[in-house]
Formats: structure tokens, C-alpha cells, sequence
């Protein structure tokens, strides 16, 4: 489905992973880097939201999972 970082203030490595499309959005994975740690969460996104997201850059896919990996070393 794919994933996207998330446009954060600061180096913060933040990433949203869409886990299944729905008929009026998206259920996804949101990741955040607090502190050192992992906050995880799942919640819905519809799909006007997203495109609004997309379209003003505050959401940037990423075109391979190893970029993810990296961001996190």
C-alpha cells in the first residue's frame, strides 16, 4: 500500500505505513520517534484528508522500505 514520512520540525523520523484502504479511507500505522523510542499508533484517515496531505506535502512517500531503515539507524 505504501509508506510516508510525515513533515515534522526537527529531525524527527516520523513515518506512516497504510495497513488497509477502506471504501472511505485508509486504516494506518503512524510512527513517531519521542525521546528515543517508538510511539505507535493505528487510526483511520479518510481519504479526502490524505490527498490533502499529499498535496501540500506534509505527507512524502517513500519509495523503499530501506530508506526507513536508514532513517532510523
Amino acid at each position: 500500500m505504501g509508506t510516508y514520512t510525515l513533515k515534522s520540525i526537527g529531525t524527527s523520523n516520523d513515518y506512516m505505513t497504510i495497513i488497509k484502504e477502506t471504501e472511505d479511507g485508509y486504516v494506518v500505522r503512524i510512527v513517531r520517534d519521542q525521546d528515543g523510542y517508538n510511539d505507535i499508533t493505528t487510526d483511520f484517515i479518510s481519504k479526502a484528508l490524505f490527498e490533502s496531505c499529499i498535496r501540500t506535502g506534509y505527507l512524502t512517500k517513500i519509495a523503499e522500505p530501506t530508506e526507513l531503515m536508514a532513517a532510523n539507524a
